[in-house]
């Protein structure tokens, strides 16, 4: 049996997913599968595709739906490997990645391990990040998951249902679905583990145009999943007065785009907040 699937959505890319795959042949792991989930309307990915098929397993799936988690959830469908994981089609995995990985699963045990994001530039990328190894649980998933270093046994992730669609890109709730999978998978009792030195370098996008255009939809995402698994108090209302105190911050500093950013990204997770009692918790 395969070792891991790795399975790409992409969507308005070509060149970042040659990228990606160069990353993985440069692991030198000779049981992996790669599935590119392609929901672009032309024809952009099939030239990499030809170009790599004969170096590594491809399969390249077309669905028309622009949706992230439909689109990772299809893959799943069609996965073989032991372990499955989601980079992001603008991922890079740095050399000893999956032997990393395969240690975790093949010696401590765990059935989700997650890591963080890290910068292009050096350091970690975006968002706040547990500075120690640690147990994943309900008061530090927040601080512990990103879907494109999310790994898991393939059995655990089909047992979860994959990831809410009604979660992430492509959604009114456009985030948070690694979160709610994670912690889905704490409540059913799975071991997980987040390894801090397991980095995954992805571009960092906080305080850029594209994450004050994202804002919004994003907060919605994690305001539903805080409110779904409803950590302590302490934990969830962070999430409320931390943007809110950016706003004040910016504008005393004459920042407005990132006051704007900090503004929406408040109103987001209050929506998403709210209107969680009305959405299904199941995927």
């Amino acid at each position: 049996m395969t070792r891991f699937s790795l399975i790409v959505a992409t969507m308005g890319r070509d060149a970042d997913i040659a990228v990606l795959l160069d990353s993985v042949l440069a692991q030198a792991w000779p049981d992996v599968e790669i599935i590119i989930v392609d929901q672009n309307r032309d024809e952009r990915v099939a030239p990499i595709v030809t170009a790599y098929e004969k170096r590594l397993p491809i399969t390249h799936l077309r669905t028309p739906r622009p949706h992230a988690n439909a689109a990772r959830n299809l893959g799943l469908s069609r996965a073989g490997g032991d372990v499955v994981a989601f980079p992001d089609d603008d991922c890079i995995l740095p050399p000893g990645t999956l032997a990393k990985v395969d240690r975790a699963f093949e010696h401590e045990g765990v059935d989700v391990l997650t890591g963080p994001a890290a910068s292009p530039a050096g350091g970690l990328g975006s968002g706040r990040w547990n500075p120690e190894s640690a147990p994943i649980t309900l008061a530090n998933v927040w601080t512990s998951v990103i879907e494109f270093n999310l790994w898991l046994r393939r059995e655990v992730a089909l047992e979860l249902g994959g990831f809410d669609e009604k979660l992430g890109p492509g959604s009114v709730y456009g985030s948070a679905e690694g979160n709610d999978l994670v912690a889905r998978a704490i409540r059913a009792g799975h071991s997980t583990w987040y390894e801090r030195p397991l980095e995954i370098i992805h571009p960092d996008k906080r305080l850029s145009d594209v994450a004050t255009a994202r804002a919004y939809a994003y907060g919605a995402g994690l305001g539903v999943v805080l409110a779904r698994h409803r950590p302590a108090f302490g934990v969830w209302f962070a999430f409320f007065w931390r943007p809110l105190a950016g706003v004040v911050v910016s504008l005393l500093r004459g920042r407005l785009h990132h006051a704007g950013y900090y503004w929406q990204t408040f109103r987001g997770r209050l929506m998403g907040f709210r209107a969680q009692p009305g959405l299904d918790g199941a995927p």
